[in-house]
């Protein structure tokens, strides 16, 4: 076996959630802390160790944070079908609960994690503080037929790559390919086992085939509270003729009474999250936690 192919032993700790189920959760910064708690939700295909260069910025800011592998992905067990932000959302809830983390959170979400933590939101906005928004999709970007249209294919090439795991068509890519972030030695170690992954693949196919029923759990959940700050974090440098797509993205921002928009000239959607571009977000996490009500 490469070293691509050995999964890393677990960072973290494993949480029971109820019927013999376990997620993988990695807390980082101080042990207590007067401000709201972090929680990050990775994309499709994502799992805790994509934040592993924001959580270690915000640990020297003096920022607690919690990452988290969903359900099938990374360390964690597996759930019940089918993955769709409804259970995403409820084993969030359950893990919360089993870590005695009752408190105020600010929701950090990227890519397809727009939608979970839409509905997130929704459920529990008595203990939401604020959000940032990292290149997030929003539900309301399926009303457009290319959208339809990418997640279409997107599940296609998401069925063709767990079934390229499931035979291991991936492991000798898994040293070039696996970690397109620029994460820290322990987290792209991870990152490469899990490209490679049969069962890592499985699962984030999985909830790539509920998008749909992702996009409509997180419109019932409907629009964020205009108190709660939001910063939208973007690829490029936000000039060119208007795209919307973008407008979509930056609503939340628009809406909320403490909203702000960080441009990434630079960065590609996976880089956003690496080591070279995280502070950037981590900017953003601490605008919104100064603009956040107790």
């Amino acid at each position: 076996m490469s070293a691509a192919e050995q999964m890393p032993g677990p960072r973290g700790r494993m949480v029971e959630i109820g019927a013999g189920r376990r997620l993988r959760a990695i807390p980082a910064g101080p042990d207590t802390s007067p401000r709201p708690l972090v929680l990050l939700e990775a994309g499709s295909f994502g799992f805790s160790a994509d934040w592993a260069a924001v959580q270690a910025m915000l640990a020297e800011e003096g920022v607690r944070s919690l990452a988290y592998d969903r359900a099938g992905l990374g360390h964690s067990d597996p759930g019940p079908e089918p993955r769709d932000s409804w259970a995403i959302t409820h084993d969030l809830e359950a893990m919360l609960a089993a870590l005695g983390e009752a408190g105020p959170l600010i929701l950090c979400g990227h890519s397809m994690a727009g939608l979970h933590v839409r509905l997130f939101a929704g459920r529990n906005a008595a203990r939401v503080r604020g959000l940032v928004l990292v290149d997030a999709v929003m539900p309301e970007a399926m009303d457009h037929p290319a959208a339809a249209q990418f997640v279409g294919h997107f599940n296609n090439l998401s069925k063709l790559a767990a079934w390229g795991a499931s035979v291991g068509l991936q492991r000798p890519l898994a040293g070039a390919l696996g970690d397109a972030i620029g994460l820290p030695a322990d987290a792209k170690a991870e990152k490469r086992f899990a490209f490679a992954d049969a069962g890592h693949n499985r699962w984030a196919a999985a909830e790539v085939a509920a998008w749909h029923a992702s996009t409509d759990e997180a419109r019932v959940a409907g629009a964020f509270d205009p108190d709660w700050p939001v910063t939208v974090v973007l690829t490029g440098d936000g000039r060119g003729p208007p795209d919307p797509r973008r407008a979509l993205q930056t609503a939340p921002a628009q809406a909320s009474r403490a909203g702000s928009v960080v441009y990434v000239p630079g960065a590609n959607h996976a880089s956003l999250l690496g080591e070279r571009h995280a502070g950037h977000i981590v900017r953003g996490i601490l605008a919104t936690l100064a603009a956040a009500k107790p």
